[in-house]
């Protein structure tokens, strides 16, 4: 893209996002990921809205080939659409919306941009609670004229609503990687998985992100949230159904699509 045609784009998605809406994409349309996230970039600085954090997606072999993804992908945490389980959405809202159970990792300290690489215990170290969440995945294009990844990642690679549940007892201590997590709709389990799913451990998850970030002059601050990938894979939800995700035996988080 041109850094004319990049603009264009930028505005078309921060409208949408203004207006609670989709588009179809256009015609030119970021080529590479690099241009993806430049187009990302500039949505959120024209939309002005504060960050809550980043959800991190593809974060499995399986969740990047159902993506047609690369790599792991990124994108902002905007604190307006973070809420505390239990939650009421309404349904009519949403944008082709998809429910996925997810870890999510809040930060006690900034992880911020730096020449030297980050390693796994600063990372690691940085973790100030670990949550239960449901991420709501939405994306400013219709299903059925999906565009390529580049584009998505343009979106905020379909970052939407966010559900924060209460903080997983015993995760310091425990093994996150081998927890049971499920789904259940309407009291029936729909879906399920581990944390595992999450680039083998979530905390893995972690590093990439500051690292990826890192890469791009940008960092982490202190209380950011890092949801990080679907344990359960994505379910598409109907309205009127009630979500409840389990992670471990501590924590649920409840939501009401209405």
């Amino acid at each position: 893209m041109t850094p004319a045609e990049a603009d264009v784009f930028a505005l078309l998605l921060a409208s949408a996002r203004r207006d609670g809406r989709q588009v179809m994409p256009p015609a030119i349309l970021p080529a590479t990921p690099q241009e993806g996230y430049d187009v990302a970039d500039a949505v959120a600085a024209q939309l002005g809205w504060p960050r809550r954090g980043w959800k991190v997606a593809a974060t499995t072999p399986e969740m990047r080939r159902r993506l047609r993804a690369s790599e792991p992908t990124r994108g902002p945490i905007y604190a307006r659409f973070v809420q505390a389980s239990p939650a009421v959405l309404p349904f009519a809202s949403l944008l082709d919306p998809l429910i996925e159970c997810e870890i999510v990792l809040r930060l006690g300290v900034d992880l911020p941009a730096r020449p030297e690489p980050w390693t796994a215990p600063e990372v690691q170290a940085a973790i100030a609670g670990v949550h239960g969440g449901i991420e709501v995945a939405e994306c400013r294009f219709p299903i059925d004229a999906l565009p390529a990844m580049p584009a998505i990642l343009a979106d905020g690679a379909a970052n939407g609503r966010y559900v924060l549940g209460a903080e997983i007892a015993g995760w310091r201590d425990g093994d996150l990687a081998a927890m049971p997590v499920t789904l259940a709709v309407d009291g029936a389990v729909r879906r399920s998985g581990t944390g595992a799913e999450a680039m083998g451990h979530p905390f893995h998850v972690l590093l990439w992100l500051a690292e990826a970030l890192r890469q791009r002059g940008q960092g982490l601050a202190v209380g950011d949230l890092v949801s990080s990938g679907t344990c359960t894979g994505m379910l598409r939800p109907a309205a009127g159904q009630r979500l409840l995700a389990r992670f471990g035996e501590s924590c649920e988080v409840a939501l009401d699509l209405r």
